[in-house]
């Protein structure tokens, strides 16, 4: 599909507890496409942040006026600000990245040119993390292993937010309305053309990462539970194979008694155990059952919005 010569590009950037740091990365963003030759937008997206970044954001926006400040009410999470940012765009190609520096703005141009090539999802892979300890390493290879082992998509090791869409895949993304959402596996679910662009992750501008451990802990919840079934079929599984014990241990009273060895029975064992084993089994097989249908109800029903909007009360 050709790709037209003037192209208007869109940036979205969540920004949360930022202040001092996005004034030197917008100054790195701008060093970069102010030579670009197309018309931006950027989206800055404050997830409720309580210091004083909704004041750097206006001070921004009042000197620059690409700039396009979406005010959340609450903390919903840099999924559901992405999100907001994504929804809110109208550019051909939408790129995504991180307020820290961690996002290398010097990679946009080869995006574009990848855009310009066919490709409608252009995907950052960290080819190493200078500031990633031993702990994050192993565990974010071990869930990527695990969620690539349960599920039909397959989600690249080290592929961040930093990522460019054309507006095709932009479309597609704003009607998958699902409330726990996992953007990476999102967009590798839509299936359509991408490739995958390698950076090396620099060192934050300042401050510290907000992805805590907890937060961590809930994408990969979300992750799995959204492209899985597979913990309920672990559910269903273990009812079986309560059942199988059940018939073996019935199996080995049998042999016993037609052996004539019966002394070997402890008196009430064999019935109590075969009546718990067999009991658990069912129930366990009944609520396996139950649980595939709740989770697919689950993943349809929920109908509550992924971000709210704070406007400014001047334009209330």
């Amino acid at each position: 599909m050709p790709r037209k010569s003037r192209l208007s590009i869109d940036i979205v950037i969540p920004v949360f507890n930022e202040a001092g740091v996005v004034e030197q990365t917008y100054a790195n963003l701008c060093a970069v496409i102010d030579s670009l030759p197309y018309t931006n937008a950027i989206y800055y997206v404050n997830d409720g942040s309580t210091d004083a970044t909704s004041e750097s954001l206006a001070a921004l926006a009042e000197k620059d006026k690409r700039i396009q400040v979406i005010e959340l009410s609450r903390n919903f999470g840099h999924q559901a600000a992405l999100t907001a940012g994504i929804d809110a765009s109208r550019g051909d190609l939408v790129i995504t990245m991180d307020c820290d520096g961690q996002h290398p703005p010097e990679l946009i141009p080869e995006m574009v040119n990848l855009f310009k090539q066919g490709y409608d999802v252009i995907q950052g892979q960290r080819s190493d993390a200078v500031a990633m300890g031993t702990f994050k390493k192993w565990t974010s290879g071990g869930f990527y292993k695990i969620l690539n082992l349960i599920s039909g998509t397959r989600v690249l090791p080290g592929a961040a937010d930093f990522r460019a869409m054309s507006r095709q895949a932009v479309d597609a993304l704003k009607v998958m309305p699902e409330y726990h959402r996992f953007l990476r596996g999102m967009i590798v679910w839509m299936g359509y053309r991408s490739v995958i662009l390698p950076y090396r992750e620099p060192e934050r501008v300042a401050g510290k990462s907000k992805y805590s451990l907890g937060k961590m802990i809930r994408l990969a919840s979300d992750a799995i539970f959204s492209f899985s079934l597979m913990p309920l079929y672990i559910g269903l599984s273990a009812g079986f194979t309560f059942i199988i014990l059940a018939l073996v241990q019935m199996i080995y009273v049998l042999v016993l008694w037609l052996t004539h060895q019966t002394n070997r029975i402890v008196p009430g064992w064999s019935s109590l155990m075969a009546v718990l084993l067999i009991a658990s089994g069912i129930i366990m097989i009944l609520l396996g059952f139950i649980g595939v249908y709740v989770g697919y109800i689950f993943q349809e029903a929920k109908h509550r919005p992924i971000y709210l909007i704070r406007r400014p009360k001047s334009e209330e």
